[in-house]
């Protein structure tokens, strides 16, 4: 079974500012997704450690940047569930402008890791991330979860029709943290980002 080298990821810090970050140096892969696409469980499941990122039941949680550190320099971020209801107006748009400022600017981000559900992926906001990798000529890897969710046939449907849409732009797999489908992959994608393989 190979190494897994996200293993050692432990929280370093939240960041609501940006001030707030860590020095801008090194490389960090950003996790993005839609409330209760599962980021957190994502999250979990990739570094094969139960509570490392909070899951809720209470859509948007996640309400800062928050930082995990794998090794020195080399961070994995879980960024603001997005597309939440319930969340105040100015809060959102303080976010909105913060994570633009994040995408545009951060020299650290190698990779972009967007979350979806695969029973309802490329809704606006997923590719409005997508579009911020795109822009940035960020890696980018979409992770379809909840696939155990689907039938077999429509599990390949799904992904056939979501890597046709991204046209090349960004990698796409099935995922689903309960029945650990597709979280090998998913850790060798990251993994890779961050130079981890090649550090052995």
């Amino acid at each position: 079974m190979a190494t897994n080298h996200l293993q050692t990821a432990e929280y370093l810090k939240a960041a609501h500012l940006p001030e707030q970050l860590p020095a801008d140096t090194g490389q960090e892969v950003a996790f993005a997704g839609r409330s209760n696409a599962g980021k957190s469980s994502a999250l979990n499941a990739i570094c094969q450690r139960n509570g490392l990122a909070r899951t809720s039941k209470t859509p948007g949680r996640t309400q800062q940047l928050v930082y995990f550190q794998v090794r020195p320099e080399r961070y994995l971020v879980d960024l603001p569930g997005y597309g939440y209801a319930e969340v105040p107006l100015h809060l959102r748009e303080h976010w909105k402008a913060f994570i633009e400022g994040y995408f545009q600017s951060r020299q650290a981000l190698t990779g972009l890791v967007v979350v979806m559900d695969s029973r309802h992926p490329l809704k606006d906001y997923d590719r409005q991330m997508v579009d911020f990798a795109f822009r940035r000529n960020l890696n980018c890897h979409v992770l379809l979860t909840k696939a155990d969710k689907l039938s077999r046939s429509d599990q390949a449907q799904t992904l056939a029709k979501v890597r046709k849409e991204l046209g090349g732009v960004a990698s796409a797999q099935l995922f689903s943290s309960p029945d650990k489908l597709g979280v090998d992959e998913a850790r060798a994608v990251v993994s890779g980002w961050l130079g981890l393989a090649k550090a052995e």
